[in-house]
């Protein structure tokens, strides 16, 4: 690749999926990026379109020789986005609502240069069995996972116990769908 790569994510787990392609990216960060939304815009769009705005707020920073990577990634139950929990109580609810059925995680990824941009989502369903409140309880309480959409991270205790079926990328449900960003970024 002849750009600098920048990850503009402060999550562990894009770091580190990123890394895996074994490409070389510094990580910068914007704080206070306006991550809203139109409530008009279909659910599936959403992540997609927060990544956008991320990407805009980079381009006024950006050399010429730097390619910017976002991400947002949302989960989808019943048509309804579920955000990071922002308690206990919120992230035991949404464990709930996903336990013994499907849902949807979506990632929205935007690629970005001075001059070219990629925007594309990735979508992966997830199939939960049904989780016990003990088993809630535990996963909250240990792993605290208001970072998290969805209150879960498939790579930890939860999605080793509960996860039944998934049916997309694996690394997508993580944060970052690297065999697709990798794709687009040859296409660059």
């Amino acid at each position: 690749m002849d750009k600098k790569i920048i990850l503009a994510s402060n999550s562990p787990r894009r770091r580190e999926l990123l890394a895996g392609l074994d490409l070389e990216f510094e990580v910068k960060v914007i704080k206070g990026i306006d991550e809203s939304y139109p409530n008009t815009l279909p659910p599936t769009e959403v992540a997609q379109y927060i990544a956008a705005k991320k990407a805009d707020a980079y381009l006024t920073t950006i050399t010429d020789n730097d390619l910017v990577i976002t991400a947002d990634t949302v989960v989808i139950v019943d048509d309804e986005i579920l955000g990071k929990p922002h308690d206990e109580t919120q992230a035991k609810a949404m464990l709930r609502r996903i336990s013994g059925r499907s849902h949807q995680v979506v990632t929205g990824v935007c690629l970005v240069t001075k001059d070219k941009r990629r925007e594309f989502s990735v979508s992966t369903d997830v199939t939960f069995r049904c989780l016990t409140e003990s088993e809630i309880d535990y996963y909250v309480s240990h792993y605290r996972p208001f970072d998290k959409a969805g209150a879960y991270g498939i790579q930890e205790w939860i999605g080793y116990v509960g996860v039944t079926a998934l049916n997309g990328s694996y690394f997508n449900v993580m944060g970052l769908p690297v065999q697709r960003i990798y794709a687009e970024l040859q296409k660059m």
